[in-house]
């Protein structure tokens, strides 16, 4: 584990900016990357603009970062034109000690999993109140068909969970799939795997915010003194 030592405590928007910049070093000029969503993800789209001359591209979760990384002219390449990514960068909602994952407050899990299963390397940038022993104090999110809404909230109950439709502005949320997403909170995740292969069979998951077939490499920790880097 290396420690980039800060001379003073950084605020949470000042880490975010620090392990997005740290993310360039992970970065193959001349390779397409991923990249994923979210206000981390942000800064190191920010950052990348500094070299977009020096990548042909990236592949992109979400519409929002496509729209974010488009504005600062960095190309957006559709999955289907690219057949391996040489890393995919994004950030995490919990980071277990074996660099698994929930994901999918922001509602790209589904895409972010696809992206991530391209690439060669997940590089995942997060602060420190992210780093957790064991997954499920973050509600988990899973993008369902919206028909199967009621079923999997039961089947989620029976494991001991609650679970909610994610609305927005009174509605359900849609995701850029046009499916709906349920948060369940209650959860123990002692078994991030076992868990992922579960709940992906339940008919009417989509995609289950447990990345652990999807685990992260690396994680670029952001603390009060700066950034740790964490390989898995």
């Amino acid at each position: 584990m290396r420690t980039e030592p800060s001379a003073s405590p950084l605020s949470q928007d000042e880490l975010k900016t620090l392990v997005g910049r740290a993310a360039l070093a992970y970065v193959v000029p001349g390779e397409v990357l991923g990249v994923g969503t979210g206000s981390t993800v942000n800064k190191f789209i920010d950052a990348l603009a500094s070299m977009r001359e020096a990548i042909p591209g990236a592949v992109s979760s979400s519409e929002a970062s496509t729209q974010r990384l488009q504005a600062l002219g960095i190309r957006v390449l559709e999955a289907q034109a690219v057949e391996v990514l040489s890393v995919y960068i994004d950030g995490a909602d919990e980071i277990d000690g074996h660099g698994f994952m929930v994901k999918g407050g922001g509602a790209a899990l589904t895409r972010e999993k696809i992206v991530a299963a391209m690439a060669k390397q997940f590089v995942c940038i997060a602060d420190e109140s992210k780093q957790v022993q064991t997954l499920g104090a973050f509600p988990l999110p899973v993008e369902v068909i919206p028909m199967a809404t009621g079923h999997l909230m039961r089947r989620f109950a029976l494991m001991g969970g609650q679970a909610v439709l994610r609305l927005r502005d009174g509605h359900p949320l849609v995701s850029d799939n046009g499916q709906h997403i349920i948060d369940v909170r209650g959860l123990r995740i002692t078994d991030p795997l076992g868990f992922e292969n579960l709940v992906s069979q339940w008919p009417g998951v989509v995609t289950v915010g447990v990345f652990a077939h999807q685990k992260a490499h690396v994680c670029l920790l952001g603390t009060a003194t700066g950034v740790k880097t964490l390989t898995y």
